[in-house]
């Protein structure tokens, strides 16, 4: 049989379109998100709101994958392999991407915010948005949204803590950042940074004195079998920040870019409304378990860190902060 040039044209559409039938529709992308902490975690449990939502709201274009308890290595571990080109993201503390913006490590100073409402205001300004687009072009990082907030950090001890004086020589597990680093060396202990996963042993066995946590890590990570005392310091706010490299989050559309952005936000306040909740409760029920929890003066600890500021040089923007929060 002869085909002529219009039969062929025919065929060609024939199995372009038996082809896109048989074929199935392919995500846009799918970005894996990893925390170090439990499912049951408010982060946890915002990560899967969020997977949810994102994956009905883009009718399937993004997919996203959950990994919780560390299952992607620890938050550092993961940021590398974001900024390497995988499609991995995280839910991380500012200040472990200020080595790249020195400013952001602002979110996580000392006694800088009072609430949690503080803290989402101004990770939505101005000023702190043209932080994360720098951000994007010095380390390859896409910061989504700001606002997850996963509590106060405590201090956790064996011994009674009533000021700065007492955590002298306590080797305190922290957060390898500098304004984490320098806030724990100024409140008097001797700051020891170690991977999450890895607190509870090194309490257990003695390889740490003390940690600092929020309420609802200190429940879920079962902390509280291996320390004594609870000392609401509430030193850091601890608000975290869901990234992602950038390569992965270029395959996305612009329009589903938007809708991821605007779920992180949304699930961002949900989550931390779930910290706000469990957290009251946490705290509760760690002190129910025998450890003691206890109020304590904050003035001499707000003093002792005071120069945290000066010393990594960020009065800048703490002004900034108290210019957006109007105080």
């Amino acid at each position: 049989m002869r085909l002529t040039l219009k039969s062929l044209r025919f065929c060609a559409v024939l199995a372009g379109t038996v082809s896109a039938v048989a074929m199935p529709a392919m995500a846009e992308t799918t970005l894996r998100i990893g925390t170090v902490l439990a499912p049951n975690d408010p982060m946890g449990q915002g990560l899967e709101k969020f997977k949810a939502d994102v994956e009905k709201a883009t009718n399937g274009d993004v997919i996203i994958e959950v990994f919780h308890n560390s299952q992607l290595g620890d938050t550092t571990e993961m940021i590398d392999q974001a900024r390497a080109g995988a499609g991995v993201g995280t839910v991380t503390d500012v200040a472990r991407l200020s080595s790249f913006v020195p400013s952001l490590a602002i979110m996580s100073a000392p006694f800088l915010f009072d609430t949690y409402e503080q803290a989402d205001k101004f990770a939505l300004s101005d000023d702190y948005i043209a932080w994360g687009d720098e951000l994007r072009e010095k380390s390859g990082l896409v910061m989504i949204a700001s606002n997850w907030y996963q509590g106060a950090r405590h201090a956790l001890t064996q011994k009674p803590v009533a000021n700065p004086g007492d955590l002298s020589g306590v080797r305190m597990r922290t957060i390898g950042a500098p304004v984490w680093i320098e806030t724990i060396r100024a409140m008097g202990a001797e700051p020891t940074p170690i991977a999450w996963g890895e607190v509870y042993s090194a309490l257990q066995l003695g390889t740490i004195d003390a940690a600092e946590a929020q309420p609802t890590a200190i429940w879920n990570a079962k902390l509280y079998e291996v320390i004594k005392n609870v000392t609401k310091t509430g030193h850091i706010q601890l608000v975290t920040a869901l990234v992602v490299g950038a390569k992965a989050w270029d395959e996305i559309s612009p329009e589903n870019q938007q809708i991821v952005r605007d779920l992180a936000v949304e699930n961002g306040r949900y989550a931390s409304g779930l910290t706000i909740e469990l957290g009251e409760k946490a705290l509760k029920d760690v002190a129910a378990s025998g450890v003691e929890v206890s109020d304590v003066d904050l003035a001499p600890f707000k003093e002792a860190v005071a120069p945290v500021y000066q010393m990594l040089d960020l009065e800048a923007e703490a002004k900034i902060v108290n210019k957006v929060l109007g105080r």
